[in-house]
């Protein structure tokens, strides 16, 4: 991890700690901060805060310091109960799977010992997700095809949420998590039968690879919204096959 970004978390964690005392259960950062993917001029620091009291009070204390962060342009922390964490695992498994296998913990416990997820869960979440982000996804590509830089900046800001949701499929499908996003596209496209090549803009510009800029209805804005319909349909036949088994 870049120095910069290590240096900044511990800072927030040590703020955190003490303005949260006694009731911090733990506190941890998940997403490409944790992946080893950060890009400090895109990347957001992705919050994860578990405590044991979140009443209007308790919460209190925490408020200055948290809006400072949101002012310097951070995302708020995600803020659980003790006990509702303890009871998300079927509500949100493919969070909690994804932050299991990326997350560094900041300060307080380990919030995973003892957490277990179900993969019927994980196909339901994946379900509802891939369709409600695929209804998304027509809807502003639709207002932004006629402008090019537009269209760039939904395929960038989109691809990380459809990445989230690729990693869950190839867990469903008990396949070896890749390394990257390059093999993790490659990966799912194998398994939904979507054309992998539909990414490989978003792909290059997230690696810092130079690449033209997308103009007004570019091909590559129509390639990758039927690469997502076909990854959407897959999974809805997945699921209609395995959950009547």
């Amino acid at each position: 991890m870049a120095k910069g970004i290590d240096t900044r978390l511990q800072s927030i964690a040590h703020k955190i700690e003490r303005a949260a005392g006694d009731n911090l259960v733990s506190l941890l950062v998940r997403g490409s901060a944790a992946r080893g993917d950060f890009d400090s001029k895109r990347s957001d620091v992705n919050l994860v805060l578990i405590l044991r009291d979140t009443s209007a009070q308790a919460l209190r204390p925490l408020g200055d310091v948290v809006a400072k962060w949101v002012k310097s342009g951070q995302p708020a922390p995600v803020i659980f109960s003790e006990n509702g964490w303890k009871d998300s695992t079927d509500v949100f498994p493919i969070e909690l799977e994804d932050m299991r296998e990326a997350h560094r913990l900041l300060r307080g416990a380990d919030p995973f010992e003892g957490i277990r997820t179900e993969m019927r869960h994980v196909r339901h979440e994946l379900e509802r997700e891939a369709r409600g982000k695929l209804i998304q996804l027509r809807a502003e590509y639709v207002a932004v095809e006629s402008n090019g830089k537009w269209l760039g900046g939904l395929l960038l800001g989109s691809a990380k949420t459809f990445f989230v949701l690729f990693r869950a499929l190839v867990r469903c499908k008990g396949e070896p998590m890749p390394a990257d996003n390059r093999a993790l596209v490659a990966a799912a496209a194998e398994i939904a039968g979507f054309d992998a090549n539909a990414f490989e803009w978003p792909l290059a510009k997230m690696a810092g690879e130079k690449r033209s800029d997308l103009t007004a209805y570019h091909q590559t804005g129509a390639q990758y919204l039927q690469a997502i319909e076909r990854f959407v349909d897959y999974v809805d036949k997945m699921e209609t096959k395995e959950t009547t088994e």
